[in-house]
C-alpha cells in the first residue's frame, strides 16, 4: 500500500511503545506507512519484543538511539516523566524535528521548556477508540509549526480516526475531560445497562450484545442525523410509556448532573497535572 501520510523516506519515533502509541503504530502501517521506517524508545524488554513481533518496527532500549535522525517524534509516555524523556533527548533532535506529544495535561510551554528552542512542537489529546481506527484526536500546533508540518501531524493523527484543530490551548482540558477520560464514563453506562438487563432476567451474553449495539447505534444516529440528543431521545419516549418511566429515575437519581461533574472534575484534574 502507497503511503499517503508522511514524505518520501521519512522515520517516525515514539517515545514509549504503550496501549496508545500501538493504536497509532497500527493506523500507519495500515494506511501505507513502511514498519521500517517507525522506530520506538521502549524500557521494557517484554514491550520491545512484542513491538517487533506484531508490527515489524524497530525497537530500542535508549530514547537518543531511536529519535536520532528521525523527521517526527511522538511523545507518548505518562505524563509524569515527559520532561526527564525530552531533557534525555533534546540533545539528539534534529532542529527540523516535528515533536507531536499525546502526553494528557502537558502545555505547550512545558513541552518547549524542555526541549532546543524554536522546536517545531505540536499538541495532540486522542482517546481509546483510536484503537479500533474510530477515534477522535484533537489537535493544537505551536506558533514555530508550518503549515506543511501542522498538515503532516494531523495526517499522521488521522491514522486513528477524526480529527480537530483547535488554535486555543485553554481549550484542551476540557478536550481531555470529555474526549479523553469520556470512553470510560461509556464504558460504565454499557456495563449498568448491561447489568439492568440481567436484573430484568437476561442472559448476561444477551445483555452485553444489547447493551453495545443500543449505544453504537444510538451514537450512529446521532451523528449521522444531525439532530439534537433532545430531540432523539423524545422520539423514543411516548406518554406514559416505558422510556419515561425509566428517564424519570435517571432524572431523580441525578445521572445528567453525575455526568457533567465527572467531565468538570476530570477537566479540573488534567490543569492539575499541566501545573506539575
Amino acid at each position: 500500500m502507497h503511503d499517503t501520510i508522511t514524505p518520501a523516506g521519512s522515520v517516525i519515533a515514539f517515545l514509549g511503545g504503550g496501549a496508545m502509541a500501538g493504536a497509532l503504530i497500527q493506523g500507519l502501517i495500515r494506511a501505507g506507512v513502511n514498519p521500517e521506517r517507525i522506530r520506538v524508545a521502549e524500557p521494557v524488554e517484554g514491550q520491545r519484543r512484542a513491538l517487533t513481533e506484531r508490527y515489524g518496527v524497530l525497537v530500542f532500549a535508549a530514547n537518543g538511539e531511536a529519535v536520532r535522525g528521525a523527521d517526527v517524534v511522538v511523545v507518548a509516555v505518562k505524563p509524569g516523566v515527559v520532561a526527564g524523556v525530552l531533557d534525555e533527548v533534546s540533545g539528539s533532535l534534529a532542529s527540523g524535528t516535528l515533536v507531536i506529544s499525546i502526553a494528557a495535561g502537558v502545555t505547550l510551554a512545558t513541552l518547549a521548556a524542555h526541549l532546543p528552542a524554536e522546536q517545531p512542537l505540536a499538541r495532540v489529546m486522542p482517546n481509546t477508540p483510536g484503537l479500533v481506527g474510530a477515534g477522535i484526536s484533537v489537535l493544537l500546533a505551536a506558533p514555530g509549526c508550518s503549515v506543511a508540518q501542522r498538515i503532516l501531524a494531523r495526517r499522521i493523527m488521522e491514522a486513528m480516526g477524526l480529527v480537530e484543530e483547535i488554535e486555543q490551548e485553554s481549550l484542551m482540558d476540557g478536550i481531555t475531560a470529555l474526549s479523553g477520560s469520556g470512553p470510560a464514563y461509556v464504558y460504565l453506562i454499557a456495563e449498568a445497562l448491561s447489568d439492568g438487563g440481567v436484573a430484568s432476567g437476561l442472559p448476561r451474553p444477551l445483555a452485553d450484545r444489547l447493551a453495545i449495539r443500543t449505544l453504537l447505534g444510538s451514537a450512529r444516529l446521532l451523528e449521522e442525523s444531525g439532530l439534537h440528543p433532545g430531540v432523539l431521545k423524545n422520539q423514543v419516549t411516548s406518554p406514559g410509556g416505558t422510556t419515561i418511566a425509566g428517564l424519570e429515575v435517571l432524572e431523580r437519581s441525578g445521572v445528567r448532573g453525575a455526568l457533567m461533574g465527572a467531565v468538570q472534575a476530570a477537566c479540573q484534574r488534567s490543569r492539575e497535572l499541566g501545573k506539575k
